[in-house]
């Protein structure tokens, strides 16, 4: 399936566009294609677009002063991803957000969103719902490393995104669920 159809179906389970609606929006985005580990957003940087993956998996990470990683987000086939505050306030990015697999996605940028936003009133409503659906997942991942262990976490992920496991190397979900690599690896070990 092409990417245009991916973003159409995708789009097509939140809202109703007609053809020439979704032909007005697809031409705002720009498709990008990416390799294993490079980068789409650094630390620092100005931020004007959001991707929308297509194929592949990217990851959104911070890096503290002791240089640790700690991943805020994977995105996989149908995600979106960017440096969100940065993006919607026009600050420069603190985090960073690279490649975990080759990937196929279709930037869009900030100015192009808000204009469909105001022109289409369902392509409003989709990003209204798609940032509701974000803020939720936000939350449940707080509360979840605020009450549960690290198998329940762990657990959690498997059942939630279990073709996660395939895409994403050990070590980055580790850094993801805030364990070591020998923790994840007992708990791998241990849900066998």
């Amino acid at each position: 399936m092409d990417a245009r159809q991916i973003l159409k179906d995708h789009i097509g389970k939140t809202v109703e566009l007609t053809d020439a609606q979704f032909d007005g929006f697809y031409a705002c985005f720009k498709p990008e294609t990416f390799r294993k580990g490079q980068v789409l957003i650094r630390e620092g940087e100005l931020v004007t677009r959001e991707y929308f993956v297509v194929s592949g998996c990217l990851k959104t990470y911070f890096l503290n002063d002791e240089l640790k990683m700690t991943i805020l987000q994977f995105a996989m086939p149908t995600w979106w991803a960017s440096d969100y505050d940065a993006l919607y306030n026009g600050r420069r990015a603190v985090v960073t957000v690279d490649c975990v697999a080759n990937a196929e996605v279709l930037s869009l940028s900030a100015e192009d969103r808000e204009r469909m936003c105001h022109e289409i009133e369902a392509i409003g409503h989709f990003f209204r719902w798609r940032t509701n659906r974000g803020y939720v997942a936000s939350q449940r991942r707080l509360l979840s490393i605020m009450t549960n262990d690290a198998r329940k976490r762990y657990e959690d992920l498997l059942a939630q995104y279990p073709t996660l496991f395939q895409l994403v190397p050990k070590h980055l979900i580790a850094s993801y669920l805030g364990v070591s690599r020998e923790t994840l690896s007992r708990l791998y070990h241990g849900s066998r």
